[in-house]
């Protein structure tokens, strides 16, 4: 069994970590205090090809494998896991496109979205809908034209900010067989957002309800086939469950890193706090935990690729795994920061707020915990 990573991933891999070095670490701090990612940064990273990462190569996409994704997502998130966290959202929606939409809907819609100059967010969750996401109200109307939509969806990363997004909607009956998938532009009549949401971590990400009012959209922006739109979103949660796991990976890695050389430089007692067994055995814990966590999510996504029957299962797996060792092994880089951990000049208390979120979104720990023992009982 071969763990070693081609040299083709570990070229993916060392360019995403240069770009984070130059254009994301410098700035993480700055933004976060903004609340904002200049909308510069994103033609920046379509440059590299981050901009399409799961697109097909002849849709102008890169057409990577999903541990090709993971890579580039642990990378950037050495520099912010908000930012990268981002990305795959626009990643996750743009490769929706590709996979389900007809050829009109990707000539329009691909081009500007795989250059970046469009970024594009996603609308499942309601303010009463989340876990259950097939419970969500909003309602698309057919009219002559198209479709009026009208509902609120929350927690919306990049609403007010993004150029489109990927609404699911209400067409049909009850349940997940009545919901569909319509592309909203920007400055559509009947779209408007809430006030900005003062959040704990993620704080450069713009995150507001998105409020549809007799929203009206053409037939054309109908993505896949009417009815189909919770299928489309199921179908790419594996793949951002992976990439929101490699983004805490990254994170704590780039927080143990950090701590391992503040620890060299700071004296107690006449030595340096490296020495001291006591705290070499936290560091050996955490190292344990990082190697264990990249082991179970490169893992899941070599199955997901290989479209293996337990890839669900193993995605599942990955995701509660990774985000909680990243959790707990920033935290713990924060303690053996003393006080200096607590102050935002060193950035580890940023990643503790960014990296909180990860057991929630994507699908709660929780569900991911009721996935993995589905499996286990059904056999």
């Amino acid at each position: 069994m071969d763990f070693a990573l081609s040299p083709e991933q570990e070229a993916i891999f060392d360019m995403a970590k240069a770009f984070t070095e130059a254009e994301i670490t410098p700035h993480a701090a700055a933004w976060d205090t903004a609340g904002e990612i200049p909308k510069e940064l994103w033609p920046k990273l379509a440059e590299l090809g981050f901009g399409g990462l799961f697109v097909s190569e002849d849709a102008g996409g890169s057409g990577l494998s999903r541990l090709d994704g993971t890579l580039v997502f642990e990378a950037l998130s050495r520099g912010c896991a908000s930012v990268a966290a981002f990305l795959s959202i626009h990643n996750m929606c743009v490769g929706m496109i590709d996979r389900f939409g007809d050829a009109d809907l990707k000539g329009r819609m691909l081009p500007g979205a795989v250059s970046m100059e469009r970024f594009f967010a996603y609308c499942l969750t309601e303010p009463g809908s989340g876990s259950d996401a097939a419970a969500l109200k909003t309602r698309a109307e057919r009219t002559n034209e198209g479709y009026a939509l009208t509902g609120t969806k929350a927690f919306i990363s990049g609403g007010g900010y993004a150029d489109a997004y990927i609404v699911m909607s209400r067409t049909g009956e009850a349940g997940p067989k009545g919901v569909s998938a319509l592309i909203v532009e920007k400055d559509t009549d009947g779209l408007s957002f809430g006030g900005l949401e003062d959040k704990m971590g993620w704080r450069n990400q713009p995150t507001r309800q998105v409020q549809l009012d007799d929203c009206k959209v053409p037939s054309e922006n109908l993505l896949g086939e009417e009815g189909r739109g919770f299928s489309y979103a199921m179908a790419g949660l594996d793949g951002g469950r992976l990439n929101i796991a490699a983004c805490s990976l990254g994170a704590a890695q780039a927080a143990l890193d950090d701590t391992l050389a503040y620890m060299a430089e700071r004296k107690a007692f006449g030595r340096s706090i490296d020495q001291f067994q006591a705290l070499q055995f936290r560091l050996a814990d955490m190292e344990v935990e990082l190697q264990a966590a990249r082991v179970l999510l490169r893992q899941a996504a070599w199955k997901l690729d290989q479209k293996a029957p337990d890839a669900t299962h193993h995605c599942a797996i990955a995701k509660k795994f990774v985000t909680e060792a990243g959790s707990r092994v920033v935290n713990d880089c924060l303690q053996l920061h003393g006080g200096y951990g607590y102050l935002s000049d060193y950035g580890i208390e940023k990643r503790v707020r960014d990296l909180r979120v990860h057991e929630i979104l994507e699908g709660t720990n929780e569900i991911m915990r009721m996935i993995i023992a589905r499996a286990m009982v059904q056999g």
